[in-house]
């Protein structure tokens, strides 16, 4: 990303995150990836040149702005799927006044639905949606992640261990897969399929 883009993007995580703290409810708020995990998931995407990647959990469009410029790099396309449709908006605004063209769907639903319909190419899907239906995923995540190599990233596994720790169990009893927990922003769970 450019400085001058990334400075940019950077305000606005600022800005997002000052109204954060204005807000009591937690499911009002916008919860965005921290930057360091943001730029360390484009590191990645563009490392293993990323075609096809899927986004579980949009919210105002800031992970996605980090996406959608990494794979502008790989000629690679972005499906982002959010279930408020005003945060699908908000989202669409933040990637046009960013000027960031790149292929990206936006699709207004729910992942779990999404999941269970979706074809298997994803390269990587990126997770950050409500942690309480994570073990419910999992069954179409597996499916998902075919091929050797596709890799599934998911935000906030060190911030919010007790919340997530089932779906860790789950992964962990699979033979086929290998995971790894970074201490990054709120903590990256990177799982690879073997």
């Amino acid at each position: 990303m450019n400085p001058k883009l990334k400075n940019e993007i950077l305000q606005l995580y600022r800005t997002l995150k000052e109204e954060d703290n204005t807000k009591e409810n937690r499911l009002d708020r916008w919860r965005n990836l921290e930057p360091e995990s943001a730029e360390f998931i484009s590191i990645i995407i563009k490392g293993q040149n990323t075609r096809h990647m899927l986004e579980l959990g949009t919210s105002n469009g800031f992970s996605t702005l980090w996406f959608a410029d990494a794979l502008k790099n790989t000629g690679g396309k972005l499906i982002t799927v959010e279930i408020d449709p005003q945060r699908t908006q908000l989202a669409k605004d933040h990637l046009a006044a960013y000027s960031i063209q790149s292929d990206v769907e936006f699709i207004t639903g729910d992942a779990k639905e999404y999941l269970h319909n979706a074809d298997p190419f994803f390269n990587i899907i990126f997770l950050d949606a409500e942690r309480r239906y994570y073990t419910d995923y999992w069954k179409d995540l597996k499916r998902l992640l075919s091929f050797k190599g596709s890799m599934l990233i998911v935000d906030n596994v060190v911030s919010h261990r007790n919340e997530v720790q089932g779906f860790i169990g789950l992964i962990e009893q699979e033979q086929a897969f290998s995971l790894s927990i970074l201490p990054i922003g709120a903590g990256l769970l990177l799982v690879t399929k073997d």
